[in-house]
């Protein structure tokens, strides 16, 4: 397809309800792709849409998935499709069910050759049989033999031979296979559109001094949104009137509620635990955190990992190979060794309905659709099965520090006078409100934790020495506060012996020294930290576990404050000294020393380093666009542990695909194998077909159980 041609036709996007068949998916996209008017069409098997481009009604896109009764909807549409009730669902199976053991019944009092038990036969085949006979006799004039091509040529074969039993049988079985894969994938997907019903459709908004009740399809950046305790909030936005706390598990996984005031970001679909807030929207409806986070999981969902593109490949080969292996058994024995044609036809029936790929196509992306959902419910954001497989090989994680490791909010450790001075802490919160330095706000904060009353002091010839620090009078004295250089230059006097031990032993802890003091004397030393989080050691210890060979931690630090902080947190190396470009570096050649390297960051000034990696995570993804744009992985909270279970969850859903693979081609192979002696039937055949499935299904789900 011409790749301008894309661009410049419509692109829509349908949400596809019934869509259980992986092969069925196929067929759907085809058919899409033969309207007049399409210029291409792909289905997202895991998220059950499908994107169409070109000029297309919808009413001829739902025509072409009426062959597997497929209902078509546009991607946003608030229509509810109705439930359907039991009958509906299995009404057809039940009837032909009914038909079956009428049938046994004529059977055992009339006998098999009586027309009434044959009658009843075919009914229960045409019932159960339908709608699988008319998408198996078009594309067998088509050449195209897919699992219900399989069917119907074994089932009619069996009608034929007249092995009636058999061939209702099949229709049943394969019917209650069909309806195993329906329940395996809708409870897949559950984890996604459970995630779609988060926020809600309607919120009160004040306009012109009066409140409406608007559809959040209204809303626009601006409005002021009314959110009572106890809802949810249903827009993006900042708050400007109210505090609550706010229980964002919807989005971060974390269920302890979050504290909110003024000026603090609130997200849609997290819920206003208590106090009522009004909420300026910043963002619209399809821009929402929320909505992105639905919009990359489905994404994400649809991309094929590589174990997935091997089993379409391998599927591709391996049916046309049974149909050759079964008319060999039809024709072989008979040709031979003047076996009978009758049992010899009837193995090679069997033998197809044994090759029907149904279980093997579905064992890896009902896997990965799993795991990619049962993720994003805990807060992890996984963009594609191809980031979930490549995790489970990471050998090395490189850290950003600040941010990450720490977080990223720095604090007043250790504040130690020399010579006692009244307000003398007060006195130099006072100076540093003056200062753009980020450590200036440690000292605010430690005032304030310690009900110091500083902002009264008047402050005369404040300056700021780039490099040192600062200085200014308060009440004629003249105040600096900053580094040993600060000091020196101004000829005041150092106590070496007092004050360079105390400096030196703080540095080794990974703490910023500042000195405080006029200009006869230090006064007092201070020092700052970035607080490391305290689930970094837990975390680092767990990897190490996991397996992971080395954890960098990169800086823009000094290395005593890096090595400091790498000594409590547990990493094997630390890089100090390090420009975003620096950090690049290191990536690649973690790379050629490890091959497989995962970096986490923030998304924003680690962008470059995270794009090298073989796997990007970015740290609180919640309201960051950069992080979800540029990462692999985006945690949506700043809770690092769950970077061991993406670990995990990677490690479990390779140990799930490579067994439901060893299921669903060893039990076809044990069926295949009862040919030799001839003990090969029909309903041994569709059972070792259904067992597949159901055993790869089952096995999926649960993946649903690992949590963090």
């Amino acid at each position: 397809m011409n790749e301008a041609n894309t661009f410049n036709n419509d692109c829509k996007v349908y949400r596809i309800k019934g869509l259980s068949c992986a092969g069925c998916a196929k067929t759907f996209e085809n058919n899409v792709k033969e309207i007049e008017g399409v210029v291409d069409a792909k289905v997202n098997f895991g998220a059950a849409k499908i994107t169409v481009v070109g000029d297309v009604d919808i009413k001829l896109v739902q025509k072409a998935g009426d062959f597997d009764k497929l209902q078509i909807l546009p991607e946003k549409s608030t229509a509810v499709v109705p439930q359907k009730s039991f009958l509906q669902k299995y009404g057809t199976l039940l009837l032909a069910l009914l038909f079956l053991v009428t049938a046994t019944i004529l059977k055992s009092t009339i006998g098999e050759e009586h027309f009434m038990t044959i009658a009843a036969y075919m009914i229960s085949i045409m019932v159960g049989g339908y709608s699988l006979f008319i998408v198996g006799f078009k594309n067998l004039v088509r050449m195209k033999f897919d699992m219900k091509t399989l069917m119907t040529i074994a089932i009619i074969g069996a009608a034929i031979i007249g092995e009636w039993n058999e061939g209702a049988i099949v229709v049943i079985l394969f019917a209650i296979s069909e309806a195993l894969e329906g329940y395996s994938m809708e409870k897949a997907r559950k984890s996604i559109s459970s995630l779609m019903e988060i926020a809600p459709k309607t919120a009160t908004v004040r306009r012109h001094g009066h409140e409406h009740i608007l559809s959040v399809e209204d809303i626009v950046i601006g409005d002021v949104v009314i959110v009572k305790p106890g809802e949810k909030i249903a827009m993006d936005g900042k708050v400007i009137k109210g505090h609550s706390h706010i229980n964002q598990a919807a989005i971060t996984g974390e269920s302890i509620p979050v504290e909110k005031e003024v000026n603090d970001d609130v997200f849609a679909g997290t819920l206003n635990s208590e106090g009522l807030l009004e909420i300026e929207v910043t963002k619209l409806v399809d821009d929402t955190t929320i909505a992105k986070m639905i919009h990359l999981v489905e994404e994400a969902q649809g991309e094929r990992a590589p174990s997935q593109a091997f089993v379409d490949v391998f599927a591709k080969y391996y049916t046309p190979v049974i149909i050759f292996i079964a008319v060999l058994v039809a024709i072989l024995p008979p040709l031979l060794t003047s076996a009978d044609w009758t049992e010899w036809i009837y193995q090679g029936l069997a033998v197809l309905v044994v090759g029907c790929p149904c279980a093997l196509v579905i064992s890896t992306p009902v896997a990965i659709v799993t795991a990619i959902g049962n993720a994003a419910k805990q807060g992890v954001l996984i963009k594609g099965g191809i980031h979930l497989e490549e995790v489970r090989k990471i050998q090395a994680i490189a850290f950003d520090k600040t941010g990450t490791l720490t977080k990223g909010v720095p604090v007043v450790t250790d504040y130690i006078e020399l010579t006692p001075q009244t307000d003398l802490l007060a006195k130099v919160t006072a100076l540093e409100m003056y200062s753009q330095h980020p450590l200036a706000s440690a000292f605010v904060k430690k005032a304030d934790a310690e009900g110091l009353v500083y902002k009264n002091f008047p402050i005369e010839q404040f300056s700021s020495i780039t490099g040192k620090g600062i200085e200014g009078i308060i009440g004629g004295i003249k105040y600096f506060v900053g580094n040993k250089a600060l000091f020196l230059s101004e000829n005041i006097r150092l106590d070496e012996a007092v004050i360079f031990p105390q400096m030196e032993q703080l540095q080794a802890e990974g703490k910023t020294v500042m000195l405080i003091g006029n200009e006869q004397e230090v006064l007092a030393i201070v020092a700052v930290a970035d607080e490391v989080r305290v689930s970094s050691e837990l975390v680092i210890s767990k990897l190490k576990q996991l397996g992971i060979k080395s954890i960098v931690m990169l800086t823009g630090d000094t290395l005593e404050t890096a090595r400091g902080i790498g000594k409590e947190v547990g990493v094997t190396e630390v890089a100090a000294n390090l420009l975003p470009q620096d950090k690049l570096t290191k990536i690649k050649e973690l790379k050629q020393q490890y091959g497989h390297v995962a970096m986490i960051g923030d998304g924003v000034n680690d962008a470059p380093a995270l794009a090298a990696a073989n796997i990007g995570l970015a740290m609180g993804g919640v309201g960051s666009d950069t992080a979800l744009e540029t990462a692999d992985i985006a945690l949506m909270g700043d809770d690092l542990e769950k970077l061991p279970f993406i670990i995990s969850l990677s490690h479990k859903t390779m140990t799930i695909i490579k067994q439901n693979i060893t299921f669903a081609l060893g039990l076809k192979l044990l069926a295949l194998l009862l040919v030799v002696p001839g003990w090969l039937t029909l309903w041994i055949a569709i059972f070792a077909d259904l067992g597949a499935t159901l055993l790869v299904t089952l096995n999926s789900l649960r993946l649903l159980r690992l949590q963090k």
